[in-house]
């Protein structure tokens, strides 16, 4: 058997169809190489899902029909778990185990495997049954309340802060130390992915600025929340946005530079300043369009930078240059990333589709795939 690219070819995982950080983290790991068996729910006994983004979120594995409320199917999906290195899971707590595929049943089977279990609010605690969003999980961080203008509720962020940050990439990050692990020691462990503790992580340096008195409890009066002139998004002529991050006085006076103002008239951390200031930026920017002071700004070091739609991002040339968005099957997507000089990730289709549950058992028996050695 050819095994897939990437440093993690020969790492074998189950994945429990789910919505939301789950097939993304899943995407991330059969990107570098995993090989994953997505386990989909069986044609009539509900939605598999795979109309969510799947044509890019399911992409590098293959998926088998199971229904778990069969014991037949239940023991066909232990037999696969027996033979894997992880699995990742997104139910409700309590779901798997009512299932008879709970972390106890999958370690008797498996006592090396990482059981990770992705949830919002996690396995414990009083809101763990409740449901939510990644909109309820970054709410209850601080972080949602971070957010925005200080004269109108916080704005609505796309999902990348909760479902994706704080669960999918903790997830990862989790799922491969549990198996690191597992090599040294021989034994297995659960794994509790709450995106509610991702996110709690993720601001770490808010909560260091806050216990240095360099973060004010108050939107629109920190570095980095869009108060500063010198670090926000501004109008153009035509409608569209250009991106501003001069936050050093370098950066800023080449700033200054790009629009014609003269330095004099500006301290850049003088705060009594800065309404004006921002007065100003607006009003320059705004007579030209966004692709003029793209032009303008092109090659200097002043952190301007045109803000893009998903369409346009493929074709700015440091992304065309690095292949960042790449096009498969007539789907443009993002390019697997990080990126490995000598095992390199790749994407490729025959790796996805529906296969029989005994092809994907035989295809990781022993005989098939030896499991990696053990770490003395």
């Amino acid at each position: 058997m050819t095994l897939p690219p990437g440093p993690l070819a020969g790492v074998r995982i189950v994945e429990f169809d789910a919505i939301g950080p789950v097939p993304l983290a899943a995407m991330l790991l059969a990107d570098l190489g995993a090989e994953i068996v997505r386990i989909a729910r069986a044609p009539n006994s509900g939605q598999a899902w795979d109309d969510t983004g799947g044509a890019v979120l399911n992409r590098n594995r293959k998926h088998v029909h199971l229904d778990l409320k069969v014991p037949a199917d239940r023991d066909r999906a232990l037999s696969l778990v027996a033979r894997a290195d992880a699995v990742i899971e997104g139910f409700r707590p309590g779901v798997m185990e009512r299932l008879g595929l709970g972390p106890d049943a999958c370690l008797t089977v498996n006592p090396r495997l990482a059981f990770v279990r992705m949830t919002g609010w996690g396995q414990t605690g009083p809101l763990a049954e409740r449901a939510g969003h990644d909109l309820n999980y970054i709410a209850v961080t601080g972080v949602l309340e971070a957010m925005g203008s200080p004269d109108r509720p916080p704005p609505v962020p796309l999902n990348l802060v909760g479902d994706y940050g704080g669960g999918s990439m903790f997830a990862v990050m989790g799922l491969l130390a549990a198996i690191i692990s597992a090599r040294a020691s021989g034994r297995g462990q659960v794994v509790d992915v709450a995106m509610t503790d991702g996110v709690a992580a993720l601001s770490s340096l808010f909560h260091g600025l806050a216990a240095s008195g360099l973060w004010m409890n108050a939107r629109g009066l920190n570095l980095l929340d869009g108060s500063k002139p010198f670090y926000r998004c501004y109008a153009c002529a035509d409608g569209r946005s250009v991106a501003v991050g001069a936050l050093e006085p370098a950066f800023f006076g080449r700033l200054l530079a790009g629009l014609d103002l003269d330095p004099a008239a500006f301290n850049q951390f003088d705060p009594s300043g800065w309404p004006a200031m921002a007065e100003t930026f607006a009003g320059v920017f705004a007579t030209r369009t966004r692709d003029e002071w793209a032009a303008r700004f092109e090659g200097t070091d002043a952190c301007v930078s045109p803000v893009l739609d998903f369409a346009e991002a493929a074709d700015h040339p440091h992304n065309a240059a690095r292949q960042t968005l790449i096009e498969v099957d007539g789907v443009r997507q993002p390019a697997p990333a990080p990126r490995f000089s000598d095992t390199p990730a790749a994407i490729d289709p025959a790796r996805r589709g529906l296969i029989d549950i005994d092809h994907a058992l035989a295809a990781w028996s022993d005989q098939a795939m030896p499991a990696p050695p053990v770490t003395p």
